[in-house]
C-alpha cells in the first residue's frame, strides 16, 4: 500500500470501517440443501490453500473432460448439485470448490484475486477445462482468470456482476451511503483488499479484453433477478457480440435459477459442447421447458479440446 493510501485508510471513520467490514465479509454460511446431498457425498474432496485459508475442493467422475464450476458470493459448490448430475450423465467431470469463508473451507472472507488464484490452481491440476461456468461473483472471477492464464472451450456466465465497481455500487446504493461514506469504502477496498491492483476498477470487468477473446459463451439471467439488473446483462450480451447468446428465465431470481431444470439443462448441454436440435425459447418459467428436451448430438462424451481459450449468490 502507498503511504497516500495509507494514510486514508487510517482516516476512516468508525462508520466507514463498519461498513468496510460488512461489504467484505459474507453474511452467514450456508448449508447444503437436502436435494444437494446427494451429488456431494459421491464428490472426492480434496484441500488447497490460499493465503491462510484451506479451501475445499470437489471432483466428480474420472477427469476426462473437466468443467469448472464456481460458485457466486455467500453461496457454495454445492448449489451445482443438479448440474453435476446431469454433466456427469453426458460424460463430463465436474470440478468446484467452497470459496474461502464459504461452505466448508476456512476463513471469514475473500476476494476475487483468491478465486482466481483457485481457479489457476485447480487448472494446473486438471487440466484446461472443456468449459467453465460462474455464477453471480463467481462469472467475474472466471472472466479475470480467463484473462490471467485459465483455458477454457467454453464459458457460462448464470447471472453475471458484470464489473466491480457495479459490485460495489450496488452495495452503497442498496444502503443509500452519502458520496463521503461511499469513498471510505472504495478507499478501504482498494487498499486493504486489493492492494498492487491500481487498474481493479476497469479490469475486474467481464468486459475487460473481451475485443480480444472469441470464446463462445452462454449468458443466462432470470427478468426477475432482484440483484444483478437484467437489463445490464442484456447490455453486456450486446457489447460482447456474437460470441455471445443471451438464455432468460422468469420468477427464479439470482439464487433459485441455478437449480431450475431448464436452466441446468442449458448449462450442461452448452458446456458439454452438444447441440439441441431445436433451439431452446428465450422465455422460461417455472413448470415451463421452453423447449429444452434432452436433445443432444454431442457431448463430453465425444471428447473435447483442452482450453482454446458481491452480490448474494
Amino acid at each position: 500500500m502507498d503511504p497516500a493510501t495509507a494514510a486514508a485508510s487510517v482516516a476512516l471513520s468508525a462508520e466507514g470501517e463498519e461498513l468496510f467490514d460488512l461489504f467484505r465479509r459474507p453474511h452467514g454460511r450456508s448449508r447444503p440443501r437436502p436435494d444437494e446431498r446427494a451429488a456431494m457425498e459421491i464428490a472426492h474432496t480434496g484441500e488447497l490453500r490460499v493465503g491462510r485459508a484451506k479451501v475445499v475442493t470437489y471432483r466428480w467422475g474420472d477427469g476426462r473432460n473437466p468443467v469448472l464450476l464456481v460458485h457466486g458470493w455467500e453461496s457454495r459448490a454445492s448449489r451445482y448439485a443438479k448440474t453435476v448430475g446431469r454433466l456427469l450423465e453426458l460424460g463430463c467431470s465436474p470440478v468446484a470448490f467452497d470459496a474461502p469463508g464459504h461452505g466448508e473451507s476456512e476463513g471469514d472472507t475473500t476476494t476475487l484475486v483468491e478465486y482466481r488464484d483457485i481457479i489457476l490452481a485447480l487448472q494446473r491440476t486438471h487440466g484446461g477445462f472443456v468449459a467453465a461456468v460462474g455464477h453471480s461473483f463467481g462469472a467475474l472471477a472466471v472472466s479475470l482468470a480467463l484473462r490471467q492464464g485459465l483455458r477454457a472451450d467454453r464459458l457460462v456466465a448464470v447471472s453475471p456482476v458484470p464489473d466491480f465497481t457495479y459490485l460495489v455500487d450496488a452495495f452503497c446504493g442498496a444502503r443509500g451511503l452519502e458520496p463521503r461514506l461511499a469513498a471510505e469504502v472504495r478507499t478501504r477496498i482498494e487498499g486493504d483488499l486489493y492492494p498492487g491492483e491500481p487498474d481493479m476498477w476497469t479490469r475486474f470487468s467481464i468486459l475487460d479484453g473481451a475485443a480480444e477473446d472469441g470464446t463462445p459463451l452462454l449468458v443466462v439471467q432470470d427478468e426477475d433477478d432482484a440483484a444483478v439488473d437484467p437489463a445490464r446483462t442484456g447490455r453486456l450480451v450486446e457489447a460482447l457480440g456474437d460470441r455471445a447468446r443471451l438464455f432468460t428465465t422468469r420468477r427464479y431470481g439470482h439464487l433459485r435459477i441455478l437449480g431450475a431444470p431448464q436452466v441446468v439443462e442449458e448449462i450442461a448441454l452448452f458446456a458439454a459442447g452438444a447441440r439441441r436440435r431445436a433451439e431452446p425459447g428465450r422465455d422460461a418459467e417455472p413448470g415451463r421447458d421452453a423447449g429444452t428436451g434432452r436433445g443432444a448430438e454431442t457431448g463430453c462424451s465425444a471428447g473435447a479440446g483442452q482450453g482454446a481459450g458481491a452480490v448474494a449468490g
